[in-house]
């Protein structure tokens, strides 16, 4: 999962997704993690955490997190994971910066697994954290069930 600094979005997607993922018994089927387009968030090696209004949504809802600390997305990266999954279309875009082309079509959206399609509101800016875990909830479904019916 990837957003701008790793402290909100993304990890948000990153730590449903392994819920929902260990809920269907599927931990061994997957590598989950999380990054960021940008080193804002990283001072030096060393990431910021969670940004604390992301963690209590999480909380709130129910999500345990680990130790998580922000880190930026690296060009081989494209050669070790399957997908890229940008919370909106700045995050793509910057994404594509990074890694060159995308000629597997491994970078995608994550509202584009819903019916809504768009962006994940940035609750940085918006302070509506309720409303990006709701759209990232259903995101993280729709790409649940999109990856067991492709088999992917």
């Amino acid at each position: 999962f990837v957003c701008h600094g790793n402290i909100c979005r993304s990890p948000m997607a990153e730590f449903i997704f392994k819920k929902m993922v260990n809920d269907n018994g599927l931990s061994d089927e997957f590598v989950i993690s999380s990054s960021a387009t940008s080193r804002e968030e990283i001072w030096g090696n060393v990431g910021n955490p969670i940004y604390p209004p992301a963690l209590r949504e999480l909380k709130k809802n129910g999500i345990s997190v680990g130790e998580k600390r922000a880190v930026q997305v690296k060009k081989d990266d494209y050669d070790h994971f399957d997908l890229f999954v940008c919370m909106d279309e700045n995050n793509v875009r910057n994404l594509k910066r990074i890694i060159g082309a995308d000629p597997l079509g491994k970078v995608r959206k994550l509202m584009d697994f819903t019916l809504k399609g768009g962006d994940v509101i940035d609750p940085w800016y918006s302070d509506r954290f309720d409303i990006a875990y709701s759209d990232i909830y259903e995101g993280c479904l729709g790409l649940l069930d999109h990856l067991i019916t492709n088999k992917l």
